[in-house]
């Protein structure tokens, strides 16, 4: 069975709040390392009341603190928010601290509304369009210091920090595959181009230094409990989260609503289907098979899997029941 990761969009929930979400991530790394999962990436949002990630590198920082083994990273920061050098001087930070754990994957959506990305801007002529060009300087950053080269990284320069290409669309694929860096993939909300993404990436991939053959991580959400119903319910705080957003009201985590789906009109109930159609939710049977048909039909060298769970408790169990089902899928095959 293939690897399964963990990406964490620290959620928020109603009465509860940013302190409380951050103390919740910690222990689901702890356990999600102890359960044997392969990393865990958080993820850059801004102005969101329901995510508590913004600060994403300072996180990664407390999150590789908390754990010993795991590989922690970001899933990912957004590159027309920073300025190349100073990405690579906080993951450098990072990756001295914590050698040969730490991941840097990169979007470039600004992971917020217009107003929002118009304050981030690192500059009043920084250039949304210039991604591919800020993806090479970053790479170009990490590599050892040359003989009077006058601007360095420092952390960074000569450290290995792998870089990972973000995507939801063939740009992200097109990107990934000229640079040879791993693609992933968000097919846990936009799934609509995930085939020919991946066919795209695969066919024209170039090696390079970090990579020499196409590695391909796909996101998935999963939600589960011991019956099929109770996940279900779960999922319904993920889907009313998504409605807001689209509806454009972003807010907390709601809590899970009974039958929640019933109160849509067609239109919404129609989004969700379609956003959120590579979810998994149900028992241990249920996620085992849907599972293992995602991992079968797409030929995934990774999955990475979020689940925004109203309750923490319920959280750590769903995670728990999928690292089961993981061990049991590796014994089978």
């Amino acid at each position: 069975m293939i690897p399964i990761s963990v990406l964490d969009l620290a959620p928020v929930a109603e009465g509860s709040d940013v302190a409380q979400s951050l103390k919740n991530t910690l222990d689901l790394a702890r356990h999600a390392e102890k359960w044997g999962y392969e990393r865990y990436w958080l993820a850059e949002h801004h102005n969101m009341p329901g995510i508590a990630s913004a600060a994403t590198a300072v996180v990664i920082g407390q999150v590789a603190a908390a754990t010993s083994t795991i590989r922690v990273g970001a899933g990912g920061i957004m590159l027309p928010n920073h300025a190349p050098l100073m990405v690579a001087e906080a993951f450098g930070t990072l990756a001295a601290l914590y050698p040969g754990r730490i991941d840097l994957g990169l979007g470039r959506a600004p992971g917020t509304d217009m107003a929002t990305a118009r304050a981030l801007r690192r500059g009043l002529n920084a250039d949304p369009n210039a991604f591919p060009q800020d993806v090479v300087e970053l790479i170009g950053w990490f590599r050892a210091a040359e003989e009077g080269q006058r601007v360095r990284a420092v952390p960074g320069a000569g450290l290995d920090v792998p870089i990972w290409i973000l995507g939801s669309s063939l740009y992200g694929a097109q990107l990934a595959a000229a640079l040879g860096l791993p693609y992933a993939f968000a097919s846990h909300f936009a799934p609509a181009e995930l085939e020919s993404a991946v066919a795209i990436y695969r066919e024209r991939f170039e090696p390079s230094a970090q990579l020499d053959k196409p590695y391909v991580m796909l996101g998935m959400s999963v939600f589960a409990a011991d019956t099929d119903g109770e996940a279900r319910l779960l999922f319904s705080s993920q889907q009313q989260a998504f409605v807001n957003l689209r509806s454009g009201r972003p807010g907390k985590l709601p809590p899970p609503v009974a039958n929640y789906e019933e109160t849509l009109d067609p239109a919404a109930r129609s989004m969700l289907d379609l956003a959120l159609s590579c979810a998994v939710v149900g028992s241990p049977e249920t996620v085992r098979t849907g599972i293992a048909g995602f991992a079968a039909r797409t030929g995934a060298d990774e999955l990475i899997v979020t689940g925004n769970i109203f309750d923490h408790a319920a959280r750590l169990k769903s995670f728990g029941i999928l690292a089961d089902v993981r061990r049991a899928l590796a014994d089978a095959a």
